[in-house]
């Protein structure tokens, strides 16, 4: 018998908190970096999106390692596991004066953080299923999304009162007490008699089984396509903004702006996925992430930035759409991996991940002096989506057929 799927307020709470770690540690750092790249003596400023770049990176491989592990020995372990590495990649952040070391310090966060990250799903997964586990999932996104609301401001506060390297002390803070929250009130989701034996061939198993299920694998490489895209936003938001528009000032309050656009279309797809279906608003959504992106190239073909509020209008649109995706996309995965919801949740945080980084390092490479080439990603990455949208519906279609 199915068990009932109801909506339980803490763990809502606590499964966005600990994924909202890994937010903190992104956007508060983001007013940070130039200063950070000045006392680290880094000569090329497009250096410093290595910064938050390589956090990602150390999600995505951290994942591969810590979702097998949760399936083997429980979730709540590998949880405080995760988080004592990310304790040891904070140190070397405080305490390096070499820029190698800090995006070394900041591989080891990522590392660290991608155990409550990834694992956060597992424990949907783990306690819900179909539309229902698409709701839940937006709204801990929905919370997640609040973070960066918030967190350039409290960074920019930290640097004026204080200095960079409170950022890194309050990311600890934070951590530490949702860790004592999670650790007395979050139950085991993983029952013992549900874990996998652990063995030296449990990842290639766990991987071989993965790629059985198409659906799967199809829609962690839409979430890659568009994890990566967004993630050039994150990475040249500072240089956008601040050098481009030289709204230096003003950027913590256009970031937040931005992000409430983001939460307020994953509160809206919690409220709408039990009702249209987590397959049809995703795909509605990448259709029009690919068409707003498509509009602005053509507008703005010249190169040549439009006036602030054009553009915070594009992004705002962009982004809604974004909204409606990121859940969704994780959730439709998800869906049949519910056997092996730990590596199932590490290898498409990992395959997205992974696929993001690079995307995010080349394109971001080219914004320099125009917003442009931001655009450009968004379009090919949104074509690419609804391309993959568009097979496995016909895909579906036969089968049902």
């Amino acid at each position: 018998m199915e068990k009932p799927q109801s909506f339980k307020y803490e763990f809502v709470a606590l499964m966005a908190s600990l994924m909202s770690i890994v937010a903190l540690s992104i956007d508060a750092l983001l007013p940070a970096i130039p200063e950070i790249g000045n006392h680290l003596n880094v000569m090329n400023s497009t250096d410093n999106q290595l910064l938050i770049t390589m956090i990602f990176l150390g999600l995505g491989f951290g994942q591969l390692i810590f979702g097998p592990l949760s399936d083997s020995f429980g979730r709540k372990p590998i949880v405080y596991l995760g988080f004592i590495v990310f304790i040891i990649g904070s140190v070397i952040c405080v305490s390096t004066k070499s820029f190698n070391m800090m995006i070394l310090g900041r591989v080891l966060q990522g590392i660290g953080l991608s155990s409550p990250r990834s694992i956060a799903l597992s424990m949907i997964r783990d306690s819900y299923n179909g539309d229902y586990m698409a709701k839940i999932v937006s709204i801990v996104v929905m919370f997640f999304i609040l973070v960066p609301v918030v967190a350039p401001t409290l960074g920019q506060f930290l640097i004026t009162y204080f200095n960079w390297e409170s950022i890194f002390y309050v990311n600890l803070i934070f951590g530490v007490a949702v860790m004592v929250w999670f650790w007395q009130r979050q139950p085991e989701t993983l029952p013992v008699k549900k874990r996998i034996t652990f063995s030296s061939h449990l990842f290639i198993d766990g991987t071989k089984e993965f790629f059985k299920y198409k659906e799967a694998v199809a829609f962690t490489l839409v979430s890659g396509f568009i994890t990566g895209s967004f993630m050039v936003y994150l990475s040249t938001a500072q240089q956008i903004f601040q050098e481009q528009y030289q709204l230096s000032d003003m950027f913590p309050y256009i970031f937040a702006s931005l992000a409430i656009s983001v939460g307020l279309a994953t509160f809206m797809n919690s409220k709408l996925v039990t009702k249209y279906g987590m397959w049809n608003i995703a795909y509605v959504a990448a259709v029009a992430y690919a068409l707003i992106s498509i509009i602005y190239v053509v507008l703005y073909w010249s190169g040549n930035n439009p006036n602030i509020y054009i553009l915070l209008s594009f992004f705002a649109a962009q982004f809604f759409s974004v909204g409606f995706l990121f859940g969704n996309l994780r959730a439709i995965a998800m869906q049949p991996l519910g056997h092996i919801a730990g590596i199932g949740a590490a290898i498409n945080g990992f395959v997205s991940t992974v696929m993001a980084v690079p995307i995010a390092n080349y394109i971001g490479g080219f914004v320099t002096d125009s917003v442009l080439p931001l655009f450009i990603g968004f379009s090919f990455f949104g074509v690419l989506s609804v391309l993959v949208f568009f097979i496995m519906k016909r895909k579906l279609q036969l089968i049902n057929s």
